[in-house]
C-alpha cells in the first residue's frame, strides 16, 4: 500500500524508534554510520506529510534526528519525557557514541519546547520498567488530542524508525507500533538499516 497521507489532509504525526547502538551492540539495530541516511529520510517523510505537529520523545537516535528534522521544516514539536529532563538526558542521550553532539542537540530542542509550552514530562521513577511505556501512551495520546481539537480531524500518522525486528523482552518501539495501530494510526517505518519508507496499515 502507498501512502495517501501527504497533503490529502492536514495530518499529525506521532514517532518512536530505536536509540543509535551501543558501541558492544551485539546486533545492529541504527548502527552510527545511518544516522545522515536515516537523517534524509526522515526530513523527506515529514516535509511529504506536512504536519501541523509531531510529538515524539527525546532520545539519541530517531527521536532527536526526527525533531530536528521537523524543526527545521517550520513543524511545531511536542515532546514527552518519562523523567525529568536531566535524568533523561543522563539515561537515554549522552550515554552512546558521540554523546556532545546528541546533548547539544537535546538541550536545543528541550529549551524550544520549553519556551512554546510543549514539553510533557511524566516524571516516573528512572527505575521504573514501564516508564517508556507510559511515554508512548501519552505520545499517542497528545496526537489523538491534537487530532481531534480542529473543525476537520486531522489524518493520524504513527511513524516507527527501526530495524523491523521485535528485540527479545520489552520493546517499547514494537509497544508503540501496536498502541499506534489500536488507536487507528495509519503506521509507517522507515529503516535503521537501509533509511527507506515502508507504508504499512497493519
Amino acid at each position: 500500500m502507498t501512502s495517501s497521507a501527504d497533503n490529502s489532509s492536514t495530518s499529525v504525526i506521532a514517532l518512536a524508534g530505536r536509540r543509535i547502538d551501543a558501541s558492544n551492540a551485539q546486533a545492529p539495530r541504527f548502527p552510527q554510520e545511518n544516522t545522515e541516511a536515516v537523517r534524509t529520510a526522515l526530513a523527506r517523510r515529514l516535509e511529504g506529510a506536512a504536519p501541523t505537529l509531531l510529538v515524539a520523545s527525546a532520545a539519541c537516535g530517531s527521536d532527536l534526528l526526527a525533531l530536528e528534522a521537523a524543526s527545521g521544516l517550520g513543524i511545531r514539536t511536542r515532546i514527552v519525557l518519562p523523567f525529568p529532563p536531566d535524568v533523561f538526558r543522563q539515561t537515554s542521550v549522552i550515554d552512546r557514541s558521540n554523546p556532545a553532539y546528541w546533548g547539544d542537540l537535546y538541550d536545543r530542542l528541550i529549551g524550544d519546547a520549553c519556551e512554546r509550552g510543549d514539553l510533557i514530562v511524566l516524571n516516573c521513577d528512572r527505575s521504573d520498567a514501564s516508564a517508556y511505556i507510559a511515554a508512548n501512551e501519552v505520545i499517542i495520546a497528545e496526537a489523538l488530542q491534537a487530532a481531534h481539537t480542529k473543525v476537520s480531524p486531522a489524518r493520524l500518522i504513527a511513524v516507527i524508525v527501526w530495524e523491523g525486528k521485535v528485540r527479545a523482552g520489552d520493546d517499547a518501539t514494537e509497544h508503540f507500533r501496536r498502541l499506534a495501530l489500536e488507536r487507528g494510526f495509519f503506521v509507517e517505518q522507515i529503516s535503521t538499516l537501509m533509511a527507506s519508507p515502508r507504508p504499512r496499515s497493519c
